[in-house]
Formats: C-alpha cells, structure tokens, sequence
C-alpha cells in the first residue's frame, strides 16, 4: 500500500521569518536571518522571486521544475527553513524519503522546534512506520503548536493528537492510547472523537462499529476536505483500505 503525503503538505505554508510581512513578536535573530540579511538587497530580492517560483511550481504539482527551481534559489541562499522545507517535500514526492528527512531535519535545526517543521518530521516517521520516533516527534509538535484558532490550524492540531494515538495503539500502549481518545466529545468542531473512537474500536476487532462511527463523521463534517485527511491517515495506518476497497491508497 502506498503511502499517502496530504497532511504533509498541508503544512508546507510559508513560515520563515526571512519573508514575514507582518513583523514577528522581538526576539534575537536566528544566525540564518542575520546571513540572509547580510546579502546584498539585489540577491535578497532575486532570492525572494525564485521562492515564490518554487512554491509556485511545487502547489502546481509540476514537481521536476520545482527541484531545478529550488536549486536555483538554494545556490543564492541555502538556509532558509522554508525553502529546505518545499525541497523535502519535493522529495517526498518522488518518495525518496531519507533525502526528505534529510532537509526537514536541517530545517529544523536552523529554527528548532518550529511546529511545522516538527510535523513534517513526524508525518514522515509516520508514513514510514517509525513508530517510536513518531511517537517523540508528534508529542514535540503538540508541546510546540500555539492554540489554533482559525480553522485549518484547529483541524491540524486534532490531527496531529490523533496520529499520536495511533501511534501509542502500534506501541502497544493502550491505555494512553484511551485517554487521549476521551480528550473531546461530541460538541468538538472536528472529526476528532469519531475517528479516535473507530481506531480504538479497530484495535479491538470491532471492524464494523469503527465504520460505523467514521460514517457518522462524514454525515456530520459533510465538507470532503475536512474528513479526508483523517481518512487519509486510517489508510497509512492500515486500519481502512483504498476509498474504493482496493489495496492502495489516493494518489497524494
């Protein structure tokens, strides 16, 4: 079965300080942004025109000119998290997945414990089935996740909760794995309670009841986008097939 990438991107938003327009809360400069700044306006402004090109190329899925283009754009400046973030990603989809890790994890030790960065780490631990580094790194991505209060940062943060139960279930540790499943109920604005209890149900052989309640999620969140990526998630776990009952997942 195929692994499938859509939480993934989802968090592949711009988030290096290098290009914010609205300035962030004081705090020292990171070396990266000092080295970023130190470069001569013109290079910082053709560095800037190549990002948005990457960005653009990868959002378009036109995924080999997204590579050349961030080539292009690293040979002016190759430590901005974000750009190491869109080449890990761009590896991702040609699944070659230590070079993946290999950039999110230079990302992350220019700006440590940057929410997004973690969770691109954990997704791939997660679609790996590196359970026990999954398990670490989607605890850290919950220690460092500011409260989310527009939507698609609400929706991640649940997500992110439930693949940690997931993985507490692959680690045999179930009793965690049920505490976190208790953590909401029904007056929850995400899919959360449904899906955390048809994964306990699934761990416990009670197939039909799961989809039971993964039903009841979809005929409550009736917006696609918002139940998908849990699907997505059932699927790389092993817990639901392909959405037509064959063996593979979505195309990402």
């Amino acid at each position: 079965m195929k692994p499938t990438f859509r939480t993934l991107l989802i968090c592949l938003l711009p988030f290096s300080a290098l290009h914010a327009q609205v300035p962030a809360p004081a705090r020292e400069k990171r070396s990266y942004e000092v080295a970023f700044s130190n470069l001569p306006e013109a290079k910082r402004k053709e560095y800037g025109e190549k990002l948005n090109e990457t960005r653009r190329l990868f959002n378009d899925k036109r995924i080999f000119e997204a590579v050349n283009k961030a080539n292009e754009t690293s040979a002016i400046f190759p430590d901005d998290p974000e750009l190491l973030s869109l080449i890990g990603a761009c590896q991702v989809e040609f699944r070659n997945f230590d070079k993946a890790m290999e950039a999110f994890k230079k990302a992350d030790s220019l700006a440590p414990n940057d929410p997004q960065t973690l969770f691109n780490v954990a997704e791939l631990n997660f679609v790996t089935k590196n359970w026990p580094e999954a398990e670490i790194n989607l605890a850290k991505v919950i220690a460092f996740s500011p409260p989310g209060h527009d939507q698609p940062a609400f929706q991640l943060n649940r997500l992110t909760e439930f693949k940690l139960l997931l993985v507490k279930l692959k680690l045999n540790k179930a009793a965690e794995a049920a505490s976190i499943a208790q953590k909401y109920d029904y007056l929850d604005d995400s899919p959360f309670p449904y899906y955390a209890k048809a994964a306990v149900l699934f761990s416990e052989g009670k197939d039909i009841e799961a989809e039971g309640q993964m039903a009841r999620a979809a005929r409550i969140f009736q917006d696609p986008n918002i139940v998908a990526p849990w699907q997505d998630t059932m699927i790389e776990f092993g817990y639901v097939k392909g959405f037509f009952g064959g063996d593979e997942a979505p195309a990402p």
